[in-house]
Parts: structure tokens; sequence; C-alpha cells
């Protein structure tokens, strides 16, 4: 057999693995997680969140809302070099993002082993 033929059969049986791969995948809601930025922002969404009173504050200022918060925890950027230190037996997480008005924010969440406190918002 030819090389021709023999590199269009590898190319076509690649093609169907590929697509059965992703037909697979779809089905089944995986998701690529693997960078470090990804990993702790899973962590932090798959825990229940509750609230300090400074972040409850904010929310009352009507500047921030927990909608923001969503999408930081999906979209936004941990800061490595500020985070992951122990904080009263957990550990603190500050996470930067944007809120509905496009406005950086930067979230501070301690991430215990049940769960998740939204420490506090600011504005950068």
């Amino acid at each position: 057999m030819k090389f021709v033929h023999r590199l269009a059969y590898y190319l076509f049986g690649l093609l169907l693995g590929g697509m059965f791969l992703v037909f697979f995948f779809q089905q089944k809601k995986t998701e690529f997680c693997y960078m470090p930025n990804c990993r702790v922002l899973k962590d932090l969404r798959s825990k229940p969140i509750s609230y300090s009173k400074e972040a409850q504050a904010k929310f009352n200022e009507k500047w921030v809302t927990v909608e923001d918060i969503k999408n930081c925890m999906q979209y936004g950027d941990v800061d490595f070099d500020n985070s992951n230190k122990p904080y009263e037996n957990g550990k603190l997480y500050i996470i930067e993002g944007k809120n509905t008005k496009n406005e950086p924010i930067t979230v501070e969440m301690i991430n215990y082993t049940e769960r998740v406190v939204l420490k506090d918002i600011k504005k950068q």
C-alpha cells in the first residue's frame, strides 16, 4: 500500500476518533482544568459560600452584586503572590476580576475544607 493511502486511512481514523471524543466529552460536561488558576477557582466554586459583614456591607452599597462575585470566581485571575496564605484555619485567596460596569475589583476569599467565606471586596 502506498504511503499516501496509509496516510489517508490514518487521518480518517484520527478524524473519527476525534469526533467520538468530542461527542463523548460534551455529554459528560467535563472541562480541562489543570492550570493552577483554574484549579483554585474550581475548588472555590465547588463549596458553599458565606459572606462576612464587610462583604455584606459592600453588597448594600450596590456597586457590586453576587453575580459579579460569581463571574470573578469563573473568569478571574488569582493573585498567587498574595494568596495561599494561612488565615484563620483556612487559606486566603485574592482574585482579581471585573464587575458589571467593567470596573476592576479585588475579591478576598477564605478557603476552608468544607466552605468558602467571602471576606472583602475592593475597588482597584
